[in-house]
């Protein structure tokens, strides 16, 4: 009989984190870890990314200019806010409609340019827009994606990682 080891599998599925999948659930990771709530284990079809520990409920958004693969150039930064028909994993209900679940929405921007100094795991290499569920729906309404510069047009502000937990508490609604 032979065990996996954890960690070789770990290496093998899940270190590319230039990939637009596992970089998503990483920076769902590093919200979790700025707001302290990432002591519970992640929920892959929740209706919201996370839980804060008051109940407010954040999606968490994540686009990059570097990809897995080779880029003639950098990748335009849009983020996926279409309204969703959710499901909520404690109470294993569906909305009867599309919503946004959310209560705040978190769009981070890994932003480094060099392939060679990369590092998704290294936070000064994020910024971040921290923005209500009210902001998008009064600002973009039946959107189902957008751009980063909409974001920076329409007021929001970059946010580096040491101030996301207190961006985060200002835009609860």
């Amino acid at each position: 009989m032979t065990i996996i080891e954890p960690l070789d599998f770990w290496k093998w599925a899940f270190s590319d984190f230039l990939s637009n999948s596992l970089r998503g659930v990483l920076a769902e990771y590093i919200v979790a870890h700025a707001i302290n709530c990432n002591g519970q284990p992640r929920i892959e079809w929740d209706a919201c990314d996370l839980r804060a520990a008051d109940g407010t409920k954040i999606e968490v958004k994540s686009s990059a200019y570097l990809q897995s693969w080779n880029q003639k150039q950098h990748s335009i930064l849009r983020f996926d806010i279409a309204q969703k028909i959710a499901w909520d994993a404690k109470t294993n209900v569906s909305l009867q409609q599309a919503a946004r679940s959310a209560d705040v929405y978190v769009f981070c921007v890994f932003a480094e340019l060099d392939r060679t100094k990369a590092n998704p795991l290294d936070t000064s290499q994020w910024f971040f827009f921290v923005c209500s569920a009210n902001f998008i729906n009064e600002k973009f309404k039946q959107q189902k994606t957008i751009r980063l510069s909409s974001l920076e047009r329409y007021g929001l502000n970059r946010v580096l990682f040491e101030q996301l937990a207190t961006e985060i508490e200002r835009c609860k609604s």
